[in-house]
């Protein structure tokens, strides 16, 4: 399969210059179909097959491909609805104390400072990491990681387009004694993803960006070994053993994080929308980011581009005087683009899927010279 053949199966691009997979990748119609066939397979022939059983097949064939593409073990994967759930799960088993540390950088997404801003309620220190155009200055991530109970941090930042050396932070943290809760979900679909050469304790992502998956397709990779360690806030049938058991005996591995009854439909959709991006291959996908982001690039004043020079992903940041006002132009020229809260600028994401054409309207509608 080629870019412009699954470009071709997704109808968001008729009419639109779509350029926001950072936010949202719509999904093609072979994605919708996959998951309302299970749909229509799980809810009209639950009179002759047991739909606790039917959806339990479902959950288990998407844990194995799931952990397929991130390089994990299927016992140490569980579904989730999105990477804020996948992080809320974590941030509610780890039995934190009065005056427990957590750290995390200032670039995180909402879905990395919520939680933490709730555990303040209860005591714990949550510690704000400064960094400097996406990067982490790793002496002072150090310091501060000595004394912390958790680390999150961001794989790929959402903020700026920048990788994060994911494998040196964890180990700086691991030699801290800190727990490393990694928020990868700019990853699949744009990059390959190893979890296990990471070596984070648990990372959080979900299916509704780069991969075109579903919105509800989200998914938590947990440690074998770590996952023992952890209480789950919420506990189901599908979190235990045996649900009729007297004493509670949680299920191995991550799968204890997962509750009970919820719909198969959007990681079956999911599990088509990774063949689909497979089908490409990573190293095609990130070939041709690379060649388009140029494109965006060269077109940019330097002191507008926020982003690496070098491609590091498909999020291209640009410093703007009104960031909502070109949104806005934007869109009225069907250019969909972000704004973003912070630093004050817009973000341009790049598929394979994208166009040059694409590139040249958007660098038309932000006001920059595209020849």
């Amino acid at each position: 399969m080629t870019p412009r053949e699954l470009r071709a199966d997704v109808p968001a691009f008729d009419d639109a210059a779509y350029l926001n997979f950072g936010a949202h990748g719509p999904s093609p119609r072979s994605v919708v179909e996959a998951a309302s066939d299970c749909l229509a397979d799980h809810e009209y022939d639950s009179g002759k097959n047991d739909p606790y059983e039917v959806a339990f097949g479902a959950a288990d064939r998407a844990r194995e491909r799931i952990a397929e593409l991130i390089g994990a073990d299927p016992e140490e994967v569980a579904l989730t609805e999105s990477t804020t759930d996948g992080i809320n799960r974590i941030a509610n088993a780890v039995e934190f104390e009065p005056g427990d540390v957590v750290v995390r950088t200032d670039l995180e997404h909402p879905a990395g400072i919520l939680p933490w801003q709730q555990l303040k309620r209860e005591g714990v220190e949550v510690r704000i990491l400064e960094t400097e155009q996406g990067r982490v200055d790793r002496d002072a991530y150090t310091d501060a990681v000595a004394d912390a109970r958790l680390v999150c941090f961001s794989a790929l930042t959402w903020t700026h387009g920048t990788r994060l050396p994911v494998g040196d932070l964890v180990d700086i943290a691991d030699d801290a004694g800190a727990f490393t809760l990694v928020d990868a979900v700019q990853v699949p679909g744009q990059q390959e993803i190893d979890v296990h050469e990471w070596g984070a304790d648990a990372v959080a992502a979900a299916g509704h960006k780069w991969l075109l998956g579903p919105w509800g397709a989200g998914f938590l990779y947990v440690d074998r070994e770590t996952a023992e360690s952890l209480v789950p806030s919420a506990v189901g049938y599908r979190s235990v053993t045996d649900p009729t058991a007297d004493d509670l005996d949680y299920a191995p591995g991550a799968t204890r994080f997962e509750v009970g009854t919820t719909s198969p439909a959007p990681h079956a959709g999911l599990i088509e929308a990774i063949d689909r991006i497979e089908a490409i291959g990573i190293d095609e996908i990130e070939s041709r980011i690379e060649t388009l982001t140029d494109r965006l690039k060269a077109g940019i004043d330097d002191e507008r581009l926020l982003s690496p020079a070098d491609c590091e992903s498909g999020l291209v940041t640009v410093a703007v005087d009104d960031p909502e006002a070109v949104v806005e132009r934007c869109a009225e020229q069907n250019v969909v683009i972000r704004s973003l809260p912070y630093p004050e600028a817009v973000r341009v994401s790049v598929h394979a899927v994208s166009t040059a054409d694409e590139i040249n309207s958007v660098l038309d509608c932000i006001g920059v010279d595209n020849e």
